[in-house]
């Protein structure tokens, strides 16, 4: 079955090449020109990710984005004819699952959003329980994080990493390491995307995530999950 895509962006020839591209590699696509009707296409189906420019002609595609993630937690792959590496920090602080800046090679957005889905939608697995750490539940066959058995908010990015680094609880992993295990694409040790993951998780699981319980730093090594519940050891600074 045909995976759905919706494409918002208002340059008309590069939309149409990416539909003509896409189609027959399996993907059903939708174009949208603007925020507003790509807000209304996604009101009005379900979509298997989103395709998003940040120069919108009615709002920037950042503005879509936290829309977006207000109500979906569908992937977003965002797309700037900046380059510079704030646009892509910012981009991932608000949500988006990558980033890849315009001029590209279609092939590439290919492998990107094909290594989204992968992460999005990964198979179940009856071997994969549910990681328990106190008031904190990750269902890797759901995919989903609860606190007090209430859901918190996650891209597919943000999950794989908090899963990676439960499911070995305790041993540090540097960013190297967190990059190889999940895949080198999208992952930038230089402008610390790996780090901006970080903050919105504990953001997310955290009582406090300036003092972190569980995803913690260590100085000059990497992060470690730690099951304990006490605070951020001597080792380790709050903020990446």
């Amino acid at each position: 079955m045909a995976q759905h895509i919706l494409i918002v962006d208002d340059d008309d020839r590069l939309t149409e090449m990416l539909a003509g591209y896409l189609a027959p590699r399996g993907f059903s696509v939708e174009r949208r020109p603007d925020g507003r009707s790509g807000l209304a296409a996604l009101e009005a189906s379900d979509f298997d990710a989103v395709i998003l420019d940040v120069m919108l002609p009615d709002t920037d595609g950042f503005e879509i984005c936290r829309r977006i993630r207000a109500r979906s937690d569908v992937p977003i792959l965002m797309l700037t004819a900046r380059g510079d590496a704030t646009d892509r920090i910012v981009g991932l602080e608000i949500g988006a699952d990558d980033y890849l800046p315009k001029p590209f090679d279609p092939r590439e957005l290919l492998a990107r959003l094909g290594a989204v889905l992968r992460r999005t939608r990964p198979a179940a697995s009856a071997s994969a329980p549910p990681l328990r750490f106190g008031r904190l539940t990750i269902d890797r066959q759901a995919r989903l994080v609860l606190v007090d058995g209430k859901r918190r908010e996650l891209t597919g990015r943000q999950f794989d990493l908090l899963t990676l680094l439960a499911e070995r609880a305790g041993r540090v992993l540097s960013r190297e390491q967190i990059m190889t295990a999940l895949g080198a694409d999208g992952w930038d040790s230089v402008d610390r995307s790996i780090d901006v993951h970080v903050s919105r998780i504990r953001t997310a699981v955290e009582d406090d995530p300036r003092r972190p319980r569980f995803l913690r730093t260590v100085r000059g090594v990497g992060y470690v999950f730690s099951p304990a519940t006490g605070g951020a050891g001597d080792d380790s600074e709050a903020l990446p």
